[in-house]
């Protein structure tokens, strides 16, 4: 909790009745390797702190998956369009290692929104983060090749090939197994 109180307050400082109401509303929960947060067809109804662990987000596209992205420790994790617009889920939320989330309701957000207001602006600097990180995704897969997104992802991410089967990780990066392999073995 602590951790998740610290990323609030560098945002904006937290009154002490704001946090005494997320110490009451959030709720800590372990979380298992493989274990969905979210699968298709469920509107996501909790907003994650990751305060331990590694998650990804995939969906199937003609039967296989593809991961959209990795979160991992002192990030916030949701389905963002589900969560928002109360609408069911097209991507899966999938923890890959063992960890722990603090996790906070739909209506509990609302309720917090109304009743305090600078926890709105909370709120609008972690969607604006999280939506830069979104259209940077999208821009890379357009504008960079191949290899360029490999070395990038290396960059923000040097351990990610320690934790995350190749599989995924080629599929992160839309390329094949198979060239993700030539791209290691090249910069051996």
């Amino acid at each position: 909790m602590d951790e998740f109180l610290r990323v609030c307050s560098a945002i904006q400082p937290l009154s002490a009745p704001l946090e005494a109401a997320l110490r009451q509303l959030v709720r800590r929960e372990p979380i298992a390797p493989g274990e969905q947060l979210l699968a298709p067809g469920q509107t996501a109804q909790r907003l994650y702190f990751l305060e331990q662990g590694l998650v990804r987000g995939f969906y199937l596209k003609d039967g296989k998956e593809v991961t959209s992205w990795f979160m991992r420790d002192g990030d916030f994790v949701i389905s963002i369009l589900s969560f928002l617009s109360r609408q069911p889920s097209q991507e899966y939320l999938q923890a890959l290692t063992a960890g722990v989330v603090w996790s906070l309701g739909y209506e509990q957000l609302q309720q917090l929104y109304r009743q305090f207001p600078e926890f709105n602006f909370v709120g609008r600097v972690l969607t604006e983060k999280y939506y830069v990180l979104s259209e940077r995704r999208a821009l890379h897969l357009r504008m960079l090749s191949a290899t360029e997104r490999y070395h990038l992802l290396l960059q923000e991410f040097p351990d990610i090939f320690q934790r995350v089967p190749l599989k995924m990780l080629a599929s992160h990066l839309g390329i094949t197994p198979e060239t993700l392999s030539r791209l290691r073995a090249r910069r051996s």
